[in-house]
């Protein structure tokens, strides 16, 4: 039997790592439909897939897996026919003992879903986010305290709309990095939110919140993974969606330095001088080190509601490469729902999220971004035609899975074997 690991951080300011570790056989992982294995593309496969997984109370994730849910059972198929050797989970509780990511392994992932291959993911590491952490601010200035909107990013509870990472490869835990209390303030020229009714510049936030608000609505990740004796820094987020506010725009503003952050992460030392992480380390990525971006950023660089250039701080990066991944549904879907999509100026193939035909329509907001040292060999997002195979598992609204899509980066990585 081989060693399982699920690591992860206390909910405290120290971010103390915990390990919880089960005991699982070894899979084989023989595909049955495209995209084929890792094994057979000698390439390593990352992913990012939004998973709705969410729950409207603490503990419901937990007990819904426990009874057998039909949603997780269609998301583990998903993730059976991609076959990603490393993939972040989006809006998947979060629960401290690490019961839901064990439970979805175990009674999901590692069980065929209607014939395709069982898949094991012998690593994971999950930590504390900040939805539903309640700020004790009015951050939303409608008077009242302790709603959802006024947490350090939007929630029910604590842990809502939480972060996972899966690794078929090992998790470099000593050398994680998260940025969960990175102040807002703290990023040199934060696009703060200004309160219209008042000649005050930036004052949305009181100089009170302003020293508590955190920048992160979720987290960021720096999850370095060991494929072979290269090491691959997953940079895992989900920026708040920039809607849902007033004039001040506060979550578009955040949404682009969230965005923003990661561009600030990967580029030269002197640019990320200013980062520090739960730990008090200071700086960002070491020049030449390969990485990923992963996430739902929403944020699409054409259309939709997000600040100008707000996706193409990561797009246009000089260190990252877009490798534009394409869907047949995708474009089969814009041209059926009509809508918003017929006004569109991005590439309808290029979308990842089949989103309210009103506003803002289908959008690319998913994205797998791999730094320019890390040769791409393919990519795509999981989106079937309707007479392709697996159109059953993305559909149209009451959606079996998710209203987001499953993207994927297939990337040469020096001695992988």
């Amino acid at each position: 039997m081989r060693e399982r690991r699920l690591t992860g951080l206390l909910a405290s300011v120290t971010a103390a790592l915990v390990g919880v570790i089960a005991l699982g056989a070894p899979a084989v992982a023989t595909p049955v439909s495209s995209p084929e294995a890792a094994s057979a593309r000698e390439a390593l496969r990352v992913s990012t897939y939004n998973v709705s997984l969410n729950r409207p109370s603490e503990g419901q994730l937990v007990a819904d897996l426990e009874a057998g849910d039909e949603q997780a059972a269609a998301i583990a198929q998903v993730l059976q026919t991609t076959r990603p050797d490393v993939v972040l989970l989006n809006e998947f509780d979060y629960d401290e003992a690490g019961e839901a990511v064990d439970l979805f392994r175990d009674e999901y992932l590692e069980v065929s879903q209607h014939g395709e291959d069982p898949i094991e993911y012998r690593y994971a590491y999950t930590a504390p986010v900040n939805t539903g952490v309640d700020s004790g601010f009015d951050l939303n200035n409608d008077g009242e305290t302790g709603t959802a909107d006024d947490a350090f990013g939007f929630g029910e509870f604590a842990g809502q709309y939480g972060m996972v990472v899966l690794s078929r490869y090992p998790i470099d835990t000593d050398a994680v990095r998260t940025f969960q209390n990175f102040l807002w303030q703290d990023m040199p020229g934060a696009l703060l939110p200004d309160d219209p009714a008042t000649d005050r510049p930036a004052d949305w936030y009181s100089a009170a919140e302003l020293k508590e608000l955190r920048l992160s609505s979720k987290s960021h990740w720096d999850i370095p993974i060991e494929v072979g004796n290269t090491t691959v820094h997953v940079l895992a987020a989900h920026p708040t969606p920039p809607s849902f506010d007033g004039p001040e725009d506060r979550n578009g503003r955040r949404n682009h330095d969230e965005i923003r952050f990661w561009s600030d992460y990967v580029a030269s030392p002197q640019r990320s001088s200013y980062i520090y992480d739960d730990e008090g380390t200071t700086g960002g990525l070491k020049p030449g080190s390969r990485f990923v971006i992963v996430g739902d950023y929403n944020a699409d660089p054409e259309d939709g509601d997000s600040v100008n250039g707000a996706a193409t701080q990561l797009l246009e990066h000089p260190r990252v490469n877009d490798p534009e991944p394409v869907s047949n549904g995708a474009v089969e879907a814009a041209e059926v729902q009509g809508g918003a999509n017929a006004f569109h100026d991005g590439d309808p193939a290029l979308d990842t999220a089949d989103f309210d035909d009103t506003a803002p329509g289908n959008l690319r907001v998913d994205y797998a971004l791999p730094s320019k040292n890390l040769p791409v060999r393919d990519a795509g997002v999981f989106w079937p035609a309707a007479d392709e195979p697996g159109s059953e598992l993305t559909g149209v609204e009451p959606f079996p899975t998710s209203d987001h899509r499953s993207v994927w980066v297939d990337l040469w990585v020096p001695g992988l074997h």
